[in-house]
C-alpha cells in the first residue's frame, strides 16, 4: 500500500494507544493493555474510513464492556497530528475513524509527486523473479490457450517489477523429446512426398499446413539431395532448418503481442551440457531413487506425492520431467532466482507437486517455485463457442486472433478472470465500442478526461501551478470515493503480486474508470467557484494519470481521443 495510507494505519494504531495510556494513568482503566488489535478498512465506508477492534480486544484484559472501552478512548484521543477529523463508536464497540480532508489532498498531491512511478512499492524487496510463460511447442503456430497465457504472464511480471522486485521473463523453448522426434518424423515425410508416390502421414503426425509449407521451402533450397541420405541425416536437416524458423516466428508474433523476453532457453541445452542426467545421478547419490523393472525410479512418496514416478525409462530415455527438474533446479540454484514462476495450463495439476518432491529432494525449497494453473479458453461470437477464424476456416491461432481483435482487447480480457476461472472470450464484445466492452470503457475515460482538459483550455481555463492549495475542498462523496480509490492501487499492486493474480489490475482499472464517470455526471468540473475549479481540474488530472500508468502496466494505450 501507498506510504500515506501505511502512515494513516500507524496514526490511528499510536493514537489508541497513547489514549489508553493517557487513560491508565488517569485512573479510568486499570492497566495497559498489551493484547494487540485489527486496523482494517470498513466493507461500507458509511461505518468510517478505518475502523479498530481494540475495545473488544481489550474487554477481557480490562474487565470492562467493549463499548465503555470504547468511550474512555474516544474521550482520550488525539486525533490532532494525524490524518483523523473524528472517531466515533459503533455497535458493540467498534472504533470507527473518519478522515480529514488533508489526507485527500496528501494522496493527490503523492500521485503527482510519483508521476509514473505511483503505485509502485518496495514489497518484493529486490528478490529475484524469473516468470516463465507460453513456452509453447515449438512444432507449430501457437493457439488461444497460449494467448490467455501471454497476456496473463506478461501483466504478472509487470506487477512483480512494479512490487519491488527484479523481475525476467522467460520462454521454455522445449526442443528436445518426443515432439521434436514427431516434428522431425512430419517434416520427413512431407519432403518425400514431394518426391515419392505412396506414401502416407502417420495418425499421431503434425498434419498442419506449416509442416507442408517448410518441407516445399527446404526442396527449394536443397531439392531432393536429401532423399538418398539416411533418415536419421535427412530428418535432423529438416529439424534443423524447420525449428530455427518457428521459433523466430514465435518470438515476431508475440512481439506482436507487446510480449518481449529477456531469455530464450532451450531444454536442448539441459541434455548437451549432462545436466539433466546429473538430477538422477544427484538423486541416486542422495538415495531418492530405485530400480525396479529395468527402470530409474523417484521415490516421490516420501515427499509427499500419491505415488512414485519414473525418472529413466528401461530402454534408458529420459522421462519429461527429468529436463524439467533440471530446468528449475538451474532457475532456483544455478542462476539463484529467489523467486520462479510458472504459468501452466490446468491439466499440468498433478505434474506440479512431482517436481516440487524432485526439488526438494535436490535441497531447494519447493516455496520457491510457483505455479498458476490457468483454464481454459473458449472464444463466444453471436452466442455461439467457435473453434475456426472466420477468415481462415482454420482453428484460431495467437495471430489469427489478433486479426480479428485490437491487442489491447485481447491482453485487456485475458487478464479480466482469475487463472483458475474458464474464460469465455467474447469475439463480438472485443471490438465493439461501447460501456459494455471494458477495455473501451477505461481507454474512454482517459480520453474523456483529456476531453476535458482540450474545452476548458479552448475555454481559457487551464489548470494552475497553485491548484493543490484548494484539494481540501474535494469533500462530495463522489470524489471522497475516487481519491480512496486512487490511494488503493499500490495496496492492489503488491495483493496481486502476492496472490500472483494480474486480474485485480484490469478490475482496479473498471473501478477507476465507473467512479470517474458517476464523478462527472455529479460534480461540474467548471463550476462557479474557480478554486473548486481548480481543485476539481486537479483531481482530473490525477485520475487521467493514475488510469495511464495501470493502462501501461497492462500494456494498453490510454488514448487522447475516441
Amino acid at each position: 500500500m501507498s506510504y500515506i495510507v501505511k502512515e494513516v494505519q500507524a496514526q490511528l494504531r499510536n493514537a489508541v494507544l497513547a489514549a489508553v495510556k493517557k487513560a491508565a494513568e488517569n485512573g479510568e482503566i486499570q492497566t495497559v493493555p498489551e493484547k494487540d488489535f485489527i486496523v482494517e478498512k470498513p466493507a461500507d465506508s458509511a461505518n468510517g474510513d478505518f475502523s479498530t477492534n481494540a475495545a473488544m480486544a481489550w474487554a477481557r484484559e480490562l474487565r470492562m464492556a467493549p463499548v465503555k472501552i470504547a468511550d474512555v478512548i474516544i474521550k482520550n484521543i488525539d486525533l490532532g497530528s494525524t490524518y483523523f477529523e473524528k472517531c466515533e463508536c459503533a455497535g458493540p464497540g467498534f472504533l470507527n475513524f473518519y478522515l480529514s480532508a488533508g489526507y485527500y489532498a496528501a494522496i493527490l498531491k503523492d500521485v503527482k509527486s510519483k508521476g509514473e512511478k505511483y503505485g509502485h512499492s518496495d514489497y518484493g524487496t529486490g528478490k529475484k523473479a524469473l516468470v516463465e510463460f507460453v513456452s509453447a511447442n515449438p512444432t507449430g503456430p501457437m493457439h488461444v490457450g497460449n494467448a490467455r497465457g501471454g497476456a496473463m504472464g506478461d501483466c504478472l511480471a509487470e506487477v512483480l517489477s512494479w512490487a519491488g522486485y527484479e523481475t525476467e521473463r522467460e520462454f521454455y523453448i522445449n526442443d528436445g523429446g518426443n515432439q521434436i522426434e514427431k516434428f522431425g518424423l512430419s517434416l520427413d515425410i512431407r519432403y518425400r512426398q514431394l518426391y515419392e508416390d505412396g506414401i502416407e502421414m502417420p495418425e499421431d503426425s503434425y498434419h498442419g499446413q506449416d509442416i507442408i509449407d517448410h518441407a516445399k521451402a527446404f526442396a527449394q533450397i536443397h531439392g531432393d539431395k536429401y532423399i538418398s541420405l539416411s533418415e536419421q541425416e535427412r530428418r535432423k536437416a529438416l529439424v534443423d532448418y524447420a525449428l530455427p524458423l518457428n521459433i523466430a516466428g514465435l518470438e515476431r508474433d508475440l512481439l506482436k503481442y507487446k510480449i518481449k523476453y529477456d531469455t530464450w532457453f532451450k531444454e536442448s541445452t539441459l541434455h548437451s551440457s549432462g545436466a539433466a542426467r546429473q538430477v538422477v545421478a544427484d538423486l541416486t547419490e542422495k538415495g531418492f531413487t530405485y530400480e525396479q523393472d529395468g527402470a530409474v525410479w523417484f521415490k516421490a512418496e516420501q515427499f509427499g506425492c500419491d505415488k512414485d514416478f519414473v525418472l529413466v525409462r528401461s530402454n534408458g530415455l529420459l522421462t519429461y520431467i527429468v529436463p524439467d527438474i533440471a530446468y528449475h533446479y538451474n532457475k532456483l540454484c544455478i542462476r539463484k532466482f529467489d523467486l520462479a514462476v510458472d504459468i501452466l495450463g490446468a491439466d499440468h495439476h498433478g505434474y506440479v507437486p512431482r517436481l516440487k518432491a524432485a526439488l526438494q529432494a535436490l535441497g531447494v525449497d519447493p516455496d520457491k517455485l510457483k505455479v498458476v494453473l490457468m483454464q481454459m479458453v473458449r472464444l463466444v461470437k453471436d452466442g455461439e463457442v467457435i473453434k475456426a477464424s472466420k477468415r481462415s476456416g482454420k482453428a484460431i491461432t495467437l495471430v489469427t486472433l489478433l486479426e480479428e481483435v485490437p491487442i489491447d482487447a485481447a491482453r485487456f480480457f485475458f487478464n479480466m478472470r482469475e487463472a483458475n476461472s474458464h474464460c469465455d472470450f467474447d469475439l463480438d464484445l472485443a471490438v465493439e465500442q461501447s460501456s459494455k466492452n471494458p477495455v473501451y470503457y477505461c481507454q474512454y475515460a482517459h480520453a474523456r478526461i483529456c476531453s476535458i482538459f482540450k474545452k476548458l483550455s479552448s475555454e481559457g481555463i487551464e489548470l494552475k501551478a497553485d491548484a493543490d492549495k484548494h484539494l481540501e475542498m474535494l469533500t462530495e462523496e463522489p470524489e471522497k470515493d475516487i481519491i480512496r480509490h486512487i490511494a488503493s492501487l499500490t495496496g492492489e499492486i503488491e495483493t496481486a503480486a502476492a496472490q500472483l493474480d494480474p486480474s485485480r489490475l484490469t478490475k482496479y482499472t473498471v473501478e477507476l474508470a465507473t467512479l470517474f464517470h458517476k464523478f462527472y455526471n455529479a460534480c461540474r468540473v467548471n463550476c462557479d467557484d474557480e478554486n473548486l475549479t481548480q481543485a476539481r481540474l486537479y483531481l482530473c488530472s490525477c485520475v487521467r494519470d493514475v488510469l495511464k500508468n495501470v493502462l501501461a502496466l497492462l500494456k494498453i494505450s490510454a488514448p487522447e481521443s475516441m
